[in-house]
């Protein structure tokens, strides 16, 4: 009875258009956004924004990117890992070079290169899709992971090899290094994460995420229609790369605090891909659910014998987590195959006419 549009009447072609046409819905952004200021960085310790929320909101921006060209322009890439070590490698040289400049300046520029990166390796697909286009993306991500090794002037000669993260201040106050507070590190990926979801949002919703859904849905189709295959395509990958390399670099400067190659192998790729399907392909707000399955569900899966007082080995509850997010990952899939977004607009669905089936 609280979730009803009852009363509230649209008077414009906007109105109707809106992304969030209940007030309810507002109402609950609002309260989460409260939760995310205020709350959270009152509430939770060190731990919890260094180990939990801070990787939970870089993955859920490098699943929005993913889902972006995956889930609404149907164009499967496996190299969101090396995109997103291109973002981390050039703001690294960026900011080493240019000591001086605001470290979110070189943070979104560090995104501006990755979509280039992004562009180049989308050309192919033009010609091809699919698996196809799936394998060329996978060259991709053993190009640049080889690229990362093999060329020393990207990590400025270290013998270690890895990005040391210098300190860099905002307005005075460390963001990154070994002074930054883990509360100016969550308010920063934070701000990031907001502001381009909503970007993100308003491109999907917008010309532009038409034009990507219609090449999704049948790109003969579109070509028809009047859209430009090759320019739309690029664009993609380029929104994409961009968001996949910012959130590179917010990994690297503002969670792990320096980094080896080795951080975006294969496996982080196939990681993202999990969240992407698992929350929803073609939905932003998925792309949240699938970063907190993925990832938060382990770590309360491990604490979890603890808080009950149960005495079990380390190693034992490290296998039991991987068996039951698998378990679990299944279930979801078999329940529903479009993701937990679609479970979500299924509820809500229900609350509008409850208590009537229909």
């Amino acid at each position: 009875m609280f979730y009803r549009e009852a009363g509230q009447f649209k008077t414009n072609y906007a109105a109707d258009m809106a992304v969030f046409p209940i007030l309810q819905d507002k109402i609950g952004i609002a309260i989460i956004l409260a939760l995310a200021l205020v709350v959270i960085p009152l509430v939770g310790n060190a731990f919890f924004l260094s180990v939990v929320m801070i990787p939970f909101l870089v993955f859920a921006l490098a699943s929005i990117g993913l889902n972006l060209l995956t889930g609404y322009t149907g164009l499967l890439s496996l190299g969101t890992a090396g995109f997103m070590g291109v973002g981390a490698f050039a703001c690294y040289k960026l900011t080493t070079i240019f000591p001086e400049v605001n470290i979110i300046v070189w943070i979104f520029a560090s995104g501006l290169f990755s979509a280039a990166v992004g562009v180049f390796f989308g050309l192919p697909s033009l010609r091809i899709k699919g698996f196809y286009l799936a394998v060329a993306t996978l060259a991709a991500q053993f190009f640049l992971q080889w690229c990362f090794i093999r060329i020393p002037w990207l990590y400025n000669y270290n013998v270690s090899g890895a990005i040391e993260v210098p300190t860099r201040t905002l307005f005075g106050i460390p963001v990154t290094g070994p002074n930054a507070s883990p509360e100016m590190r969550y308010y920063v990926v934070l701000g990031l994460v907001i502001l381009l979801t909503w970007i993100a949002s308003n491109l999907v919703h917008g010309r532009i995420g038409r034009s990507w859904m219609a090449v999704r849905d049948m790109d003969i189709a579109a070509e028809l229609m009047g859209i430009k295959l090759l320019p739309t395509k690029l664009l993609a990958f380029a929104v994409s790369s961009f968001y996949c390399g910012v959130a590179g670099a917010l990994m690297v400067f503002l969670w792990y605090g320096g980094a080896e190659p080795e951080v975006f192998s294969i496996n982080q790729s196939f990681l993202i891909l999990f969240m992407v399907i698992i929350g929803g392909l073609g939905s932003l707000i998925g792309s949240f659910f699938g970063a907190a399955l993925i990832y938060i569900l382990p770590i309360v899966l491990r604490g979890a014998p603890s808080l009950v007082g149960l005495d079990i080995g380390a190693a034992t509850v490290e296998h039991l987590t991987f068996m039951i997010v698998g378990a679990l990952i299944i279930v979801f899939l078999i329940v529903e195959p479009h993701g937990l977004a679609r479970l979500w607009q299924t509820g809500k669905q229900k609350l509008r006419v409850w208590p009537f089936p229909y």
